[in-house]
Formats: structure tokens, C-alpha cells, sequence
């Protein structure tokens, strides 16, 4: 069993789900008192938010960097990244530490294949959705994505950042995502990506009947397939 370095606190319920899934998966594959092997290394999320204010991307990095290195020295096999958003940085941080990242998105395009979907609505923050990062790793599996309109984006974005990162779920809330994403299928969405991992501590698929995507859930059992490989 390889030991997962996990980078959370971007933000923390979702981390949370992350350990839950990921040890409870681990069980169910190996029987027994298995668990997954985990070094955490978790932000102060309001750092990291400070620097995305004024679009230090830069420094961003560093701060990832410096976690990544961290997990690295404490033997870590390899390494997850616990937010869609942070997997802007993945490539360039697997090059520069030799540790393989299992990429969220890569791991979301499998289970949409399976589904033999082509085209698919992206819910997320503002740098997931409007950066090309992820969407070109669903376009290099043939996916095409839809994202909102800009209004739109915008109120997705902000209800992260004020209210599910802070572990809020409102009903209202959950209102407006349903309409947005009537929207996206309105323009041909096949499914939606809940490409945010706090999106799925709000949005279930009971909520519609258009597939949906849980990035947390997928991620994290990607990780524990590699994990025991």
C-alpha cells in the first residue's frame, strides 16, 4: 500500500469527505482493519484566499509547493490536491518534485466516459471555470464543457468562498445552482461536473436527473486505486 500525501484545507469540510471516503474505500477493498496510509498537510484557507484576491497565482504556487516538498520529506508515494482549483498548478508541481499527482480531472473524465457522455456543464470557482486547465483535460478525452454565464459564474464563485467553505448550505442556495444548471442543459449539457469540492456537500444527484459528477467522491477513490496498486 502506497502512503497518499493529501493537500486539503482548500477548504476543510471538503477535506474532511476526502479522509472519510478514502480510508471507508480502503476497507471496502481490503476487508479486515484496513485503512489508507495518509500524511495531511492543510492549509490556513485564508491565506491562500489573501493571494487569490489580488491574483498571485506565483504565490500560490510557492505555498503548494512548499506542502508538496513537506509531504515529499515525510515520504509521501504520492500526492492528491484536494480542491479542483489547486490542480491549476499539478503539472508544473509534478515536474519539479518527481511526485506523481493523481489529477482530478483526469480521474472525472473516466467516469464520464463511462457514462459515454460528450458534452457536460462545469460548475466551480471562477479560476476553474474560466481557466483552460481543467477544461483541456476533458477536451483531451473528448469532452466538451459548458460553463455558466458570467453573472452566473460569479454567484457560483461567491457562494464558495462566503458560504460552503464555511460549512453553510443554504436552501436558497441550492436553488440557484439547480437553475444554473437547468441552464447549462438547456445549452446541451449532458451532465454536470460539481468541479468544486465543496459543490457536493450541497448538490446531490438526487437534486436532478442530469448525472452528476462528484469530483470529491470520483478523486477520492482515484486515489485509493493508485494507492493500491
Amino acid at each position: 500500500m502506497k502512503t497518499i500525501g493529501m493537500i486539503g484545507g482548500t477548504g476543510w469540510p471538503s477535506t474532511l469527505e476526502y479522509y472519510r471516503i478514502i480510508n471507508q474505500e480502503t476497507n471496502k477493498q481490503l476487508g479486515g482493519l484496513n485503512s489508507a496510509k495518509i500524511i495531511l498537510s492543510s492549509f490556513n484557507y485564508a491565506e491562500i484566499d489573501k493571494l487569490n484576491k489580488v491574483e498571485d497565482h506565483a504565490g500560490v504556487y510557492q505555498v503548494v509547493l512548499y506542502a508538496t516538498e513537506r509531504l515529499k520529506r515525510a515520504s509521501a508515494d504520492f500526492i492528491i490536491l484536494c480542491a479542483n482549483t489547486l490542480h491549476q498548478y499539478a503539472d508544473k508541481l509534478e515536474r519539479e518534485t518527481g511526485l506523481k499527482i493523481v489529477h482530478i480531472a483526469d480521474a472525472t473524465a473516466v467516469e464520464i466516459k463511462k457514462k459515454g457522455l460528450t458534452k457536460i456543464g462545469l460548475l466551480g470557482t471562477k479560476f476553474t471555470m474560466e481557466m483552460d486547465f481543467y477544461t483541456k483535460k476533458l477536451s483531451n478525452s473528448g469532452i466538451e464543457s459548458l460553463i455558466p454565464e458570467k453573472p452566473e459564474r460569479e454567484y457560483v464563485h461567491n457562494a464558495i468562498m462566503n458560504e460552503l467553505l464555511k460549512e453553510e448550505f443554504k436552501e436558497k442556495t441550492k436553488e440557484k445552482f439547480l437553475n444554473i444548471i437547468n441552464d447549462l442543459e438547456q445549452k446541451g449539457a449532458q451532465g454536470i461536473v460539481l468541479g468544486c469540492t465543496e459543490i457536493p456537500l450541497l448538490i446531490k444527484q438526487d437534486d436532478t436527473h442530469l448525472p452528476v459528477f462528484n469530483t470529491l467522491e470520483i478523486h477520492a477513490k482515484a486515489a485509493v486505486d493508485f494507492a493500491l496498486i
